[in-house]
């Protein structure tokens, strides 16, 4: 017979069993980070050849009167064209950014944190194909940014994915939300 609610019949220290956790992260949510930073990077690369071939001839395209338009630059430099003269300085912070958030991932254990670092992987990965693939050459290339802000400034969809990546880092901070895990088991 059983002595006390919860103890075996033999009398035995019952064993736990495994976690479905992996040690350092659980390898789903790397895999839905993967698949979302695919995503954004074909959707940014589909969307680039579109706009190189649509707004080619350099003519705007009004979206949202002047507050959204279509209009093809090429971008040298980073947000709102910082530093153009040092190309390699923007691709060699995207490099370090991109490796950052993989060697993060080894961590994750929140859904949220797995959606935020996917979709700043995803727009960095698609600025980093053109900053080694377009002209003016490997490391220097410039980016194929056609989504017009009011005159302010020329993005593209990648910019979009890590706009809406860093927001979503800063609410999973201000929210105190652990990359890995609760806290205490980090």
């Amino acid at each position: 017979m059983q002595n006390e609610t919860g103890t075996t019949l033999t009398g035995e220290t019952p064993t736990t069993t495994p976690s479905r956790q992996v040690e350092g992260g659980s390898s789903r949510l790397r895999w839905a980070m993967a698949a979302i930073a695919v995503i954004g990077l074909i959707a940014d690369q589909a969307s680039k050849v579109w706009a190189l071939s649509a707004l080619a001839d350099g003519h705007r395209v009004p979206v949202v009167g002047d507050l959204l338009s279509l209009r093809l630059i090429r971008n040298s430099g980073a947000a709102f064209s910082l530093g153009n003269e040092v190309t390699w300085v923007m691709t060699a912070l995207a490099v370090l950014i991109t490796l950052g958030i993989i060697w993060a991932a080894r961590k994750l254990t929140h859904p949220a944190w797995a959606i935020a670092l996917g979709l700043i992987l995803g727009g960095s990965l698609g600025n980093l194909i053109d900053r080694f693939f377009r002209e003016p050459g490997p490391g220097r290339g410039h980016v194929v940014d056609f989504i017009d802000y009011a005159g302010y400034f020329v993005g593209n969809v990648a910019d979009i994915w890590i706009v809406v990546g860093a927001v979503l880092v800063v609410a999973l901070m201000i929210k105190d939300v652990p990359l890995g895990g609760p806290k205490g088991e980090q």
